[in-house]
């Protein structure tokens, strides 16, 4: 006879089962079948996106692929119902089959779907990007119009990847709107390039637009202040940069980009720029850029306070650097290299007549609230700089011809440059009520700088600072003597070779020890330098391999 104790054991066992078995039949609870709705579609000649419907209460899937009639392997256990596969070879059949899991537990596979993977070739972008996205490098990508990276999303670039403005749409250009990022992660072996659709030997300053990137960083600008080359139709709508309140703002990463044959002017006295930063704060990362042979200025900065390091500009229709509007961030080794004048494409605006190697202003215009003395003040620190001019002769003509132009209340510090072959002067301090003030303020220092081969240091009837006590020299060296190889007329980027020559002024002179409010604006992002000038005589040519040099 079984025991009173025995007993209410077993009833306790059973009763567990019981439960067990009512669980795994409760039609509530989560069901372990595979995902419906399996679809592959192709993204790249070298990537396939695979997307399906979610399982209810699934904690992940397995996807597995197969080449032609080859047994399947796992590729990816991802957490959500839509994954790119990429690595892959062109004009090639893929199948997948893909699995649900629940906890320890996997479902049987799906029913297969295949996809061919393209053909090497090219793709047309038309209309705005408003959802994440990639660009390959096995792809060529062709813009199509004002295209607008928009709605919080980001644009990711793959090394090597080439984008062309569509030359017979005019002012094609990259807009990266305010919230939205862009991720361009170039290398110096394969840099991404933005270019004319127009084959070489054909192409112009002004083909198309330009790259642009819009944060939420401030300027000192009140009210809608709409970007230059904006608002001139219902397909480019005006894009206000003013009202940003986040300095710190982050719009992506640039990294070995080059641009060329850009700054298409949408409407008279309108044209965009090759690299435009529109209040762009200093979370964005920005190294190793080119401008080459665009229409007007090749990097233009409207206030924000991001940082770059390693900027190269050729042939630029108007300005190499041009800063404004509070702009604070702070740049270091910058190359401008200007020989002749360019001929831009019919129609697409009209080369400067005041081209500079840096051009920075405070607050212009009627959106100034304290004209000239605007907050924020324009105050970057721009340290090893080599601006080249033309030498006499291509802008003799025109109001420009300064290396540096520095006006209308903007203050900044200056260091560690070379400046030569400027058939008007130097340098141009201009506008004593604002620009002098930032000087008698401390928040405009102009120190170690070579002058040589310039028209003379400072325009003549404009501010001069005192060039023995912040270490301005002017050398008679000629521009040859100072580079280790210099073309007045280069064919291609070999013949110019910035690394100082041995006997070069260049190689010493600088402020190595930053202090002060220099150090304290450069903080940890930048160092004095014993040299001066944007090339260290025992450092690397940082320049070379993945910038160029054409002039069609």
């Amino acid at each position: 006879m079984m025991s009173r104790s025995r007993a209410m054991l077993w009833a306790g066992l059973a009763a567990a089962a019981v439960a067990a078995a009512a669980c795994e039949d409760d039609p509530s609870g989560p069901v372990l079948v595979a995902p419906a709705g399996l679809q592959v579609t192709p993204i790249s000649p070298s990537a396939l996106r695979i997307s399906f419907t979610a399982v209810s209460g699934a904690t992940g899937y397995v996807i597995e692929r197969a080449t032609g009639t080859a047994t399947f392997s796992i590729v990816a256990e991802p957490a959500g119902t839509s994954y790119d596969d990429t690595g892959l070879t062109p004009s090639t059949a893929y199948r997948y089959r893909v699995a649900t899991k629940i906890g320890s537990q996997t479902s049987a596979f799906s029913t297969e779907a295949t996809a061919n993977t393209p053909a090497p070739g090219s793709i047309v972008i038309d209309t705005d990007i408003t959802t994440s996205r990639t660009l390959r490098a096995d792809t060529v990508y062709t813009l199509r119009g004002f295209i607008h990276v928009a709605n919080n999303s980001t644009l990711t670039i793959e090394p090597g990847t080439r984008i062309v403005g569509d030359f017979n749409t005019l002012g094609s250009s990259l807009f990266i709107m305010r919230g939205s990022k862009i991720m361009a992660m170039g290398t110096a072996e394969k840099p991404i390039v933005f270019t004319s659709s127009r084959p070489e030997g054909q192409r112009q300053p002004g083909d198309w637009g330009g790259l642009i990137l819009i944060g939420n960083a401030r300027i000192n600008r009140t009210g809608t202040v709409n970007l230059e080359g904006t608002n001139t139709g219902a397909n480019n709508p005006a894009i206000n940069y003013g009202g940003g309140v986040d300095d710190a703002d982050n719009s992506g990463e640039l990294h070995y980009v080059r641009v060329e044959f850009a700054g298409y002017g949408p409407a008279p006295n309108q044209e965009l720029n090759s690299f435009t930063f529109a209040a762009v704060g200093s979370g964005t990362q920005m190294d190793h850029l080119q401008s080459m042979s665009g229409l007007d200025d090749s990097f233009e900065w409207f206030g924000g306070r991001a940082d770059a390091k390693y900027l190269v500009s050729y042939e630029s229709g108007d300005d190499h650097f041009d800063m404004s509007e509070g702009f604070s961030g702070r740049l270091q080794y910058l190359i401008a290299y200007q020989s002749k004048v360019l001929v831009p494409r019919t129609g697409a605006g009209n080369v400067s007549n005041d081209p500079q190697g840096i051009e920075n202003d405070g607050c212009d215009g009627a959106s100034c609230s304290n004209g000239q003395d605007s907050q924020p003040l324009t105050i970057p620190l721009v340290a090893n700089f080599t601006l080249v001019g033309t030498g006499p002769g291509p802008v003799d003509a025109t109001q420009g011809g300064y290396g540096m132009v520095l006006r209308r209340g903007t203050g900044g510090y200056y260091i560690n440059g070379l400046v030569t072959r400027w058939p008007k002067a130097a340098i141009s301090i201009r506008d004593q009520a604002s620009t002098g003030a930032r000087i008698s303020n401390g928040d405009f220092i102009l120190r170690n700088v070579l002058s040589s081969d310039n028209a003379t240091l400072f325009q003549a009837g404009q501010i001069t600072v005192d060039a023995t006590a912040n270490a301005l020299e002017s050398a008679t060296t000629s521009a040859n003597a100072l580079f280790t190889a210099f073309s007045a007329d280069p064919s291609n980027a070999t013949q110019l070779d910035w690394m100082p020559a041995a006997a070069s002024a260049a190689r010493t002179g600088g402020m190595a020890a930053l202090t002060g409010a220099i150090a304290t604006k450069a903080g940890t992002f930048l160092a004095g330098t014993a040299f001066r000038g944007a090339v260290d005589p025992a450092g690397a040519r940082w320049w070379q391999g993945w910038t160029i040099y054409a002039d069609n």
